[in-house]
């Protein structure tokens, strides 16, 4: 997996009832509306969170976020979702069981398994060791909320779901 930005562009558009409904182009399965703008697109960062979580759940592969075109909105998960998600990405990509990713952790094997386990509250930090023990290095952005594409729902520390 090449540097992945889990920033993924949303389309809102009106629907019949007067609400913005929100959908991803990358994940057909999220979709979500709000009463306006600012309502929607944190409905659509927890829809975002959760559909990527199930994809895991699922054992689902998960796209790489195509480029936000004019017209959308860039939307991110929780932070933490993020984090598990390159978790799940990298050890599929590599083939890493959760025995070996334990075996690389030097943990017991139900500590790796919670690690890729979408629904277990893991740590921002441990899963950056994970990521680490996999060659992999986690960057950190913050961006100007002023901005009309991007939208920072979170604290960047995560909400550790």
């Amino acid at each position: 997996m090449e540097a992945t930005l889990f920033a993924y562009p949303a389309v809102l558009e009106d629907d019949s009832s007067g609400r913005l409904l929100v959908r991803f182009p990358d994940l057909p399965e999220a979709l979500t509306d709000g009463a306006d703008v600012e309502e929607a697109l944190l409905e659509a960062a927890d829809c975002l969170s959760e559909a990527l979580m199930s994809r895991i759940a699922d054992g689902e592969s998960i796209p790489e976020p195509s480029p936000v075109k004019d017209g959308q909105r860039q939307v991110v998960p929780d932070p933490t979702v993020a984090l598990k998600a390159a978790v799940y990405m990298v050890s599929r990509e590599q083939g890493i069981s959760a025995a070996e990713l334990a075996r690389r952790l030097g943990v017991d094997h139900k500590e790796a398994r919670r690690l890729l386990d979408p629904r277990h509250a893991s740590k921002a930090p441990r899963l950056a060791e994970a990521l680490k023990a996999m060659g992999h290095a986690v960057a950190m952005t913050v961006h100007d909320t002023s901005s009309p594409k991007t939208l920072l729902p979170h604290p960047v520390a995560g909400s550790g779901r």
